[in-house]
């Protein structure tokens, strides 16, 4: 059974799942699909066609399924997606996309801090740690395990892949490569989330098998195609695939 304060409004239309808690001042639209066990703190707005999963928390005037701010958009029926378990903060603004071939989504098991905006055709992986006012602008990629610092802008069409840490108050231009670590305006890359990964259960032997591909992009004195020619000529580990396979499918380039 659901609780809904007597201030909230929920819009003809709107699909509820079981043992939602909707807090004061909450407007649910027409087009939302809310999951189980969803809890909205208060002045909360679920908006668009927005489809929720299960045990997520929203904190006060998050603003979920707005309107892309995209000049190009003329109110066609476009999508946002967002799965389970996650949590987000206080003034946390998530655009629907701008087209419906690439609905913006939010995976599982992420946290979203307090005033960070996630654009029109982002997609966001699994667990992900996303700081205090961090803006996407469109079309986005973050894969899973990602951390981002406060105050950092990522430029459109950007990837960060998996297990990178994006330190605060960065300015994000190009793609960050998985396993790395960095910060700057510009963003520079400054070696491995060595730490990172050995909290996510990274053997030794893994993490020395990720630093000696990241040598070979960065400290060998190779350009980028030089480095994926060589790395062409390597037995690959799992991770070290991931790592060349990121590098070669990068449309705006690498950080470096």
């Amino acid at each position: 059974m659901n609780y809904i304060d007597p201030t909230a409004r929920i819009t003809d239309g709107a699909k509820l799942g079981d043992n939602n808690h909707i807090g004061p001042f909450c407007l649910i639209g027409k087009d939302v699909v809310l999951g189980n066990n969803n809890v909205l703190i208060s002045n909360v707005i679920l908006d668009g066609d927005t489809t929720i999963g299960d045990n997520n928390k929203f904190y006060h005037s998050a603003v979920i399924g707005s309107n892309p701010q995209d000049l190009k958009y003329k109110g066609e029926p476009t999508k946002l997606i967002i799965g389970s378990n996650n949590t987000f903060r206080e003034f946390c603004t998530i655009n629907k996309s701008a087209t419906m071939d690439e609905p913006t989504q939010i995976g599982d098991n992420c946290l979203l801090m307090a005033y960070s905006h996630v654009a029109h055709n982002c997609i966001l992986g699994n667990n992900l740690i996303i700081a205090n006012s961090v803006q996407f602008a469109g079309h986005i990629h973050v894969h899973d395990f990602v951390t981002i610092g406060g105050m950092t802008a990522l430029h459109q069409f950007v990837k960060i892949g998996k297990y990178a840490f994006v330190g605060g108050k960065s300015g994000v231009k190009k793609d960050v490569p998985p396993f790395t670590r960095g910060e700057g305006f510009p963003y520079k890359v400054m070696g491995l989330n060595s730490v990172g990964l050995q909290r996510k259960g990274f053997s030794q032997e893994s993490i020395v098998d990720i630093k000696s591909i990241y040598k070979l992009f960065y400290n060998s004195g190779k350009n980028v195609s030089q480095a994926l020619e060589e790395s062409k000529k390597l037995e690959l580990t799992p991770e070290q695939k991931l790592f060349v396979e990121f590098i070669d499918n990068s449309e705006r380039g690498l950080n470096k």
